[in-house]
């Protein structure tokens, strides 16, 4: 897949649960690639799709650091970086299972190529879904990062001193 696309649906999908740390997820859903750079750098030569591509590793990791702290920025990292390496499963390559096995995984059965008009079908469909869940979510009253100052200042929840030091804030 194109980074357009990785960065896409690793922020749309953290920001469903957490939208302050989306740009998070979006760096670490370029992390994969970027890796194998800062690796050549460092003199040791990663080919492309191999070491920083491993699923286990990547889902270990966002286990790991969701289990500690699951609104940690490592978590986001990690969430990103797995969502990196499950869109890169669905290409024809596929992405390697781990350091132990020389099978490679490929969700939906690896069907298209990098840049191809369906990965941008994907993209927007998850993109799609994540924007209408945090609608619903949104309407519905939980969602717990975006509050409605106004509301809970007319509903008498919150006096006026609060309203008016978080009535400008975002999250």
């Amino acid at each position: 897949m194109k980074w357009f696309n990785h960065i896409l649906i690793g922020g749309a999908t953290c920001a469903v649960v957490n939208p302050a740390l989306a740009p998070v997820a979006m760096l670490g859903a370029t992390a994969p690639d970027w890796l194998e750079g800062v690796a050549g750098m460092l003199g040791k030569r990663v080919q492309h799709r191999t070491v920083t591509h491993y699923l286990s590793s990547w889902a270990v990791a966002v286990s790991g650091a969701a289990v500690l702290d699951p609104s940690s920025l490592f978590t986001a990292f990690f969430w990103g970086g797995l969502t990196h390496i499950l869109c890169d499963s669905m290409t024809v390559s596929g992405v390697p299972f781990g350091p132990i096995s020389d099978r490679r995984f490929h969700l939906f059965g690896g069907r298209f190529r990098t840049g191809d008009p369906a990965e941008y079908g994907i993209s927007f469909g998850v993109v799609a879904i994540c924007a209408g869940l945090v609608a619903v979510l949104g309407a519905s009253g939980w969602y717990p990062f975006f509050y409605d100052w106004a509301g809970l200042y007319n509903g008498g929840v919150i006096d006026g001193a609060e309203w008016r030091a978080n009535r400008l804030r975002i999250f």
